[in-house]
């Protein structure tokens, strides 16, 4: 099924403008409210300020345009313990696009986060789109920014610590590394702290196709 995405930041002062901003307030994810939240309370004032970028994912349905998902995309500087790296293959490639400390032995490095990334659930428009489809997606958009300027071959993200979630990112290429403690705001969150993973992208996966 074809998807057509769309940054928010592009559509201040559109035409489409109040369209999308009255799907942003029908947006549903009632198993993930921080994730709801985001999109309708802070991606348009995150865009605007640079902060974080929100894709918004639409796709035809009865000849009309639904958002069926989103993803929200930033930078982050990360540090893992050179033990939590699965192998020296990897370990080299931190090394090449970040910094070692030898004392603490662990790399820090600079990386796209992928901060949001939820489907929509009002009406069942979750259907519309899988799991699976929506993360490609926001890889791709990943390593078509590192393909055009540079950055690095990783992409990170955080997620609750929720067997389920854990075995769907390893299935898409990522490997957890550590944990990081909610902070206050974070309230509509399970738990008290997030799993961090890490995915590294192999020269094949540059997705030309999609400048």
């Amino acid at each position: 099924m074809p998807y057509n995405i769309i940054n928010l930041i592009d559509i201040h002062g559109k035409e489409a403008e109040g369209q999308i901003l009255s799907d942003l307030e029908l947006y549903e994810c009632s198993y993930n409210k921080d994730v709801e939240s985001f999109l309708k309370e802070k991606s348009y004032h995150f865009a605007k300020s640079g902060l974080a970028q929100t894709h918004l994912v639409y796709t035809s349905f009865k000849q009309e345009l639904i958002l069926c998902g989103y993803y929200a995309l930033a930078t982050k500087w990360i540090k893992l313990k050179k033990k939590a790296v699965p192998n020296s293959r990897l370990r080299s490639k931190f090394n090449h696009y970040g910094s070692y400390d030898r004392e603490l032995e662990e790399y820090s490095i600079v990386v796209p986060l992928i901060g949001q990334i939820g489907k929509n659930y009002y009406l069942n428009y979750n259907k519309l789109i899988s799991g699976d489809e929506l993360l490609e997606l926001a890889l791709r958009t990943v390593r078509t920014a590192q393909y055009i300027i540079g950055g690095g071959k990783f992409a990170y993200l955080e997620c609750e610590d929720e067997p389920k979630l854990i075995d769907f990112y390893q299935r898409n290429g990522f490997w957890e590394f550590g944990k990081r403690k909610l902070e206050k705001d974070e309230t509509g969150l399970k738990g008290k702290h997030l799993i961090q993973m890490i995915r590294y992208f192999e020269d094949c996966e540059v997705f030309p196709n999609d400048l």
